[in-house]
């Protein structure tokens, strides 16, 4: 390990399944051996407070080695300064050895992205974010035709997890 660092970032809005997707991504990444570093946008506004940083609580229960939640100008690690952009928060990571960091949020950022879709109303993310990699819909969500994208339903844990692994090993 160590050879290469991935960054995926995983976006969709509010309870489609960010977290919980992120848990499964560092349970499986550490059970294979990678080192994880996890970064969360506190996207409801204000400075994320010790018990709004739950998920990051979540990540780290889940494996990752360090964890993070930025909002409002505040990074949880904690550093403060007036505002903290992505790419200053990956500088600080650089420092660490971690072979995968995996993002929640931040969907106006570039890297390689997981977009998860609950409702209709959901659609119009893919035309927001750039750089998808997949899709995981919910049976909430119409899927009327075909995507661009791989696609799976939320219900094919297996099958979406095989083929976003193969993502994360993958040299870049």
């Amino acid at each position: 390990m160590g050879q290469h660092r991935k960054i995926l970032q995983i976006v969709g809005y509010q309870n489609s399944g960010k977290t919980t997707l992120m848990e499964q991504l560092i349970t499986q990444a550490t059970i294979e051996g990678f080192r994880v570093g996890t970064i969360k946008h506190h996207g409801h506004g204000g400075i994320p407070m010790l018990e709004s940083s739950k998920d990051s609580v979540r990540h780290e229960k889940a494996g990752a080695s360090v964890t993070a939640v930025e909002g409002e100008g505040t990074l949880r690690m904690s550093i403060h300064q007036s505002n903290w952009q992505l790419a200053d928060i990956l500088a600080i990571y650089a420092s660490i050895n971690m072979d995968i960091i995996l993002i929640e949020g931040y969907k106006n950022e570039h890297y390689p992205k997981v977009v998860l879709l609950r409702q209709a109303e959901d659609q119009s993310l893919l035309q927001k974010v750039t750089n998808i990699v997949c899709v995981l819909y919910w049976p909430t969500y119409p899927l009327d035709q075909p995507l661009d994208y791989p696609a799976f339903s939320i219900h094919e844990k297996a099958q979406y997890m095989d083929f976003i692994m193969k993502e994360m090993r993958r040299k870049s």
